[in-house]
């Protein structure tokens, strides 16, 4: 790991996050509510059988300056209850046309911050979901949560609801950085915090924490990741923070503060990675930890991890995923499809035809191999041409071909120790696994020269 800077540095360049396959970049608005009402159709006779639902929660109290996500400032409650009444009524629609006897596996909750608006809306929206889908004794549900917005009643009702993940967004320990960023401290010391989640019967909590922000430091960051070992959360996150002020002007703020140069950033995420790892975490993708024993390390280690865009999951919970709410994106078998963006446009369009699709993209047989290729190469940093290409009943050299594959690619990883190839295999070392987004571009037939468009793979 001594020469893990050289590293980042020489990688250091623009690629997709292959949060999905192909990017949302490529999605057409060509693809309309008609097309989704045959995806969901389709997708009930495709695997994975296991149904995984996602609900969009844009409302904010505040808006953080860092904030990437598609959110809103707090609207009134009858407008937030008009949003709520749009959910129920699209997943009411989706429900008519999927087999509601499959089993739903997950059921996550993002944002915006779901926990900001009344916790009878959260329930108006369980029940609908228990009324109409078939819930897994064993489902996994989590809530994304900003710890400022949590006392004990909602701690409590949490509970009650069934959640039984919740994730914490602290970013760091330091109040006078969640001051010049515009987020409100916790409730609750962060320690005395996931204490009380824990003892309301909430079994597993994450903590989600940002580097690069404006008057973190090297050591500062040190501190608080330290400080987050010793409160033990379940799941740890820690993401890098991405200035993107063209996109969301409000970063601009941050601009006038200051921020850590590249150089600490990366020193950030390397000294953060040795402590982690040198205790009871262990690496997961890109950025996140958990404790060994933990069923995403178990998955890793079984090759058996997922990827979906609400994060990392196993390959025996997660399911085709339905999203409900604005931005939702479902992500099925054979087809992506994204809603409108804004909390206005999602309630007219529900109100006017009961869908609110934006745009789409239906995956070829090619693209779906192509897509297990690089989740296999993102996920277990390792790859089986032939396990590949058992699956979809083609060869290993049809698999090789559709994806441009060629050992003379991979030259350079393989010469910085990054990667193995033995035959048909390919195993991605554990210094690999910092730049494993270069390492799946490489079975990118889609990418082509101008990677403008996407953020730094550091």
């Amino acid at each position: 790991m001594d020469n893990i800077k050289d590293i980042l540095t020489k990688y250091d360049k623009s690629g997709p996050r292959y949060t999905s396959y192909p990017p949302a970049t490529h999605f057409t608005d060509s693809y309309t509510s008609e097309n989704y009402k045959k995806s969901l159709i389709e997708s009930n006779s495709t695997d994975p059988k296991n149904i995984s639902i996602y609900i969009h929660i844009p409302f904010c109290k505040d808006r953080c300056f860092f904030c990437g996500c598609n959110a809103f400032a707090k609207k009134t409650d009858d407008f937030e209850t008009r949003y709520v009444d749009a959910i129920l009524t699209e997943i009411e629609n989706v429900g008519a046309l999927v087999d509601c006897d499959r089993i739903v596996t997950q059921i996550h909750w993002g944002g915006g911050t779901p926990n900001s608006i009344d916790f009878d809306l959260i329930e108006k929206i369980f029940l609908k979901i228990n009324d109409i889908f078939s819930i897994a004794e064993d489902c996994e549900i989590a809530m994304e949560c900003n710890p400022a917005d949590l006392n004990e009643d909602k701690i409590k009702r949490l509970a009650e609801f069934g959640i039984n993940r919740v994730s914490l967004g602290i970013q760091d320990l330091r109040e006078d950085v969640l001051e010049v960023v515009n987020r409100r401290p916790p409730t609750y010391p962060v320690d005395e915090l996931v204490q009380k989640l824990k003892a309301a019967g909430i079994k597993e909590v994450n903590i989600d924490l940002i580097y690069g922000l404006p008057l973190q430091t090297v050591e500062s960051f040190n501190k608080t990741i330290d400080e987050i070992i010793k409160i033990s959360p379940d799941r740890l996150v820690t993401f890098s923070y991405a200035h993107v002020p063209w996109v969301m002007k409000a970063q601009t703020h941050l601009e006038k503060i200051g921020l850590p140069t590249p150089e600490e950033k990366m020193t950030m995420l390397i000294s953060s990675h040795s402590k982690l790892t040198s205790t009871s975490y262990e690496a997961i993708g890109m950025d996140h930890y958990a404790k060994a024993g933990d069923p995403l390390e178990v998955a890793l280690k079984n090759k058996q991890l997922h990827r979906n865009f609400q994060g990392y999951c196993t390959t025996q919970t997660t399911g085709q995923v339905y999203a409900f709410g604005c931005s939702g994106i479902s992500q099925l078998t054979h087809a992506y499809i994204q809603n409108v963006k804004t909390p206005q446009q999602y309630i007219d369009k529900i109100e006017e035809t009961g869908f609110a699709t934006a745009r789409g993209y239906e995956l070829s047989k090619d693209e779906r191999i192509c897509r297990t290729v690089i989740n296999e190469v993102m996920c277990n940093l390792y790859l089986d041409f032939d396990a590949v290409a058992e699956e979809f009943g083609v060869s290993a050299e049809y698999v090789k071909g559709l994806t441009e594959f060629s050992e003379e690619k991979l030259h350079s990883f393989i010469n910085d120790g990054l990667l193995s190839i033995d035959g048909n295999i390919i195993t991605i070392s554990k210094e690999g696994a910092f730049i494993v987004r270069n390492i799946a571009m490489c079975f990118d037939p889609k990418l082509k020269h101008d990677r403008s468009q996407y953020s730094r793979t550091v």
